[in-house]
């Protein structure tokens, strides 16, 4: 894939992934066994999880099919090939000195895509935090229920997100970093005050206990939830394919630059 044409987003909005496209005859079967598939995503996995969250998104996508992929799964995965192959210099820049009086700030983006998968319905939950304004941790991943609303799907999306800034707080006290509580941005007002309001109600009676664990981290002030913009949300690139003007900003969010 050195010599092809290069993309400018990671996933293309035509690419309908799901299990209905897997090898149905013995031909296909065979000409996908001569395919590394799994040696790819592999590998797309490990620049992910090291440095490259702008292709977090697209691998969670192509890494479900991994047992028995089609053609139109490894279309997608030659698609994040030519992504990576117009972006080799693209690097997380790292900036910022820690004075006497200064601390450093993590701030988190947490977002979701209701139903996002075409097989299972189940939503995407995705977040990244960032210390003085660079990327530090990041994750895309199917949630492990279905959610009945985007409410739902959102407040499932910040849970996992606060359990993050959990350990992120934790971990920069030990390093004497983190001088206040960690502020987690979501775009959804009605995941916010449900994660605020511990009344019950008939359209979230149903949401999992366990999940209202949450509220007590907020009552308590080891973390902020507040409310993002929907455009200025850098975890949209993390649940969703983006139109390549908005992916940029996501991209600028978050100190993901080409390296000069």
């Amino acid at each position: 894939m050195s010599n092809s044409k290069p993309v400018v987003t990671p996933t293309n909005p035509q690419f309908k992934l799901s299990i209905d496209q897997c090898p149905s005859t013995d031909v296909e079967r065979a000409y996908m066994n001569s395919i590394p598939y799994a040696n790819i995503v592999g590998s797309l996995m490990y620049a992910m999880v090291c440095t490259r969250p702008d292709i977090a998104y697209a691998v969670s996508l192509v890494s479900r099919y991994m047992a028995n992929p089609g053609k139109a799964h490894w279309q997608a995965l030659k698609w994040i090939l030519r992504y990576i192959n117009g972006s080799l210099n693209r690097v997380l820049i790292y900036g910022g000195a820690l004075g006497e009086d200064s601390k450093a700030v993590i701030e988190g983006y947490v977002d979701s895509d209701y139903a996002g998968c075409m097989d299972s319905r189940k939503s995407i939950s995705g977040y990244v935090f960032t210390m003085f304004g660079t990327a530090i941790s990041w994750k895309a991943t199917l949630q492990k229920v279905v959610a009945l609303s985007t409410t739902e799907a959102e407040y499932i999306a910040l849970t996992e997100a606060v359990k993050e800034a959990l350990w992120l707080e934790g971990f920069a006290k030990e390093l004497k970093l983190q001088g206040r509580g960690i502020t987690v941005k979501c775009d959804s007002q009605s995941a916010i005050h449900l994660s605020r309001n511990s009344a019950y109600h008939e359209r979230t009676k149903h949401i999992d206990v366990r999940l209202h664990f949450v509220r007590g981290v907020i009552e308590r002030g080891e973390v902020q939830v507040l409310k993002v913009s929907t455009e200025d949300n850098a975890a949209d690139m993390i649940t969703k394919t983006l139109p390549s003007c908005k992916f940029f900003h996501c991209m600028q969010l978050i100190k993901l630059h080409e390296e000069s």
